[in-house]
């Protein structure tokens, strides 16, 4: 329980000491410590006291209140995270697995190419015995023949030896040779066999050079599970309102930031009425509405002339080429060849490529292009 009673003098608190912001009693307001100090009665000065604190209470309630809510969108984005790990693992092990198809499928293909030659070469050797065993079996007969002649009478023997010495020159005639190419052409199934199949490997995997940051994406859009295409959605994606997403544009990132070299990527707009593409720079606000002041390199279809260069005509995809240390964004009719428009900036930040479209809109990987 707090104490009314000044402990130096025992006697009640009665004013309140501007100066110091302690409580008093009538000795301690003439005592030297207290000289030249302003006083006021303890009734006075509580209500403002109260109004300050009061003041102060209400900050910090909302301070909590506003808190809780940042505490709400952290474990939104705990969750987010999760669900972020387990659909990509998901998505790893389906890719992995490809991979693990085709490579079964080559050694079974590598395999069954083998076991037919061991059967080529073995038919082909077990014709080869067949040809040596008749000749075994001739040169056999001969030789007892000629045993048995050997035996015989002078006169049996001078009938028959004309018949013998033929049937001689008969089974000295060449032996069979093995046949050139007659064992596994081993080198064939194992010389730089992870290379050719990696290179196989790559005839049926795509690349491509954009791949979309679903991180930095609207929460209206909805990216493809490869993140090469992006489209417009009716419901709002359960995602966090991190600081890399874009939360009044429907627009979405590339994955990859360019501060240097050159960088060519095609797009396929065909099925849209509106669309807009180019670079911006990594600075540039994704939050609120001021993306398009500065910091922007676009051309766009269907949209106000202030979003960026547009484009008249309905296309079927456009390429974009950015040259950095050169600092040229030139974007082209793919179809046609035709040349759109040439922005000439100075690069000082890193750059990052942006999509937008009304309808889905596919980056194209290099073999379509």
């Amino acid at each position: 329980m707090v104490s009314e009673l000044c402990s130096l003098h025992s006697e009640k608190f009665k004013l309140f000491c501007l100066e110091d912001k302690q409580l008093v009693c009538l000795v301690c307001r003439d005592s030297q410590k207290h000289v030249n100090h302003t006083f006021r009665p303890i009734g006075e000065v509580v209500p403002s006291y109260k109004e300050e604190l009061n003041t102060a209470l209400k900050s910090l309630q909302e301070k909590l209140t506003h808190n809780e809510k940042i505490k709400g969108e952290f474990e939104k984005t705990v969750q987010h995270i999760k669900s972020q790990a387990d659909h990509t693992e998901h998505q790893i092990k389906q890719q992995f697995e490809k991979l693990h198809q085709f490579l079964r499928d080559e050694e079974e293909a590598t395999i069954t190419a083998l076991r037919e030659e061991e059967e080529q070469k073995k038919q082909m050797m077990e014709e080869k015995l067949e040809e040596i065993n008749s000749l075994i079996s001739a040169v056999s007969y001969s030789i007892k023949d000629m045993e048995e002649m050997m035996k015989a009478s002078d006169v049996c023997f001078l009938k028959k030896f004309p018949v013998s010495m033929e049937r001689v020159q008969i089974s000295l005639q060449p032996d069979p040779q093995t046949p050139s190419g007659a064992l596994i052409d081993v080198p064939r199934y194992l010389g730089n066999l992870p290379f050719r199949v990696w290179k196989k490997m790559q005839d049926t995997i795509q690349n491509t050079p954009v791949i979309l940051d679903p991180n930095t994406a609207h929460p209206l859009l909805i990216l493809s599970d490869d993140l090469t295409s992006a489209s417009w959605s009716d419901n709002k994606q359960p995602v966090p309102d991190n600081p890399e997403r874009f939360d009044i544009y429907r627009f979405v990132l590339g994955s990859e930031g360019f501060n240097s070299g050159t960088h060519c990527w095609d797009v396929e707009v065909k099925e849209s009425l509106c669309w807009h593409l180019g670079v911006t720079t990594a600075s540039n606000q994704r939050k609120g509405d001021d993306f398009f002041d500065t910091g922007l390199w676009s051309v766009q279809h269907g949209l106000a002339d202030y979003f960026g260069f547009p484009v008249k005509q309905n296309l079927q995809r456009v390429r974009v080429d950015l040259d950095y240390d050169r600092g040229t964004v030139s974007f082209s009719d793919l179809v046609t060849n035709t040349h759109l428009h040439t922005f000439t900036p100075t690069f000082t930040d890193t750059v990052f490529p942006f999509f937008y479209s009304f309808a889905p809109l596919r980056i194209l990987p290099f073999d379509s292009q």
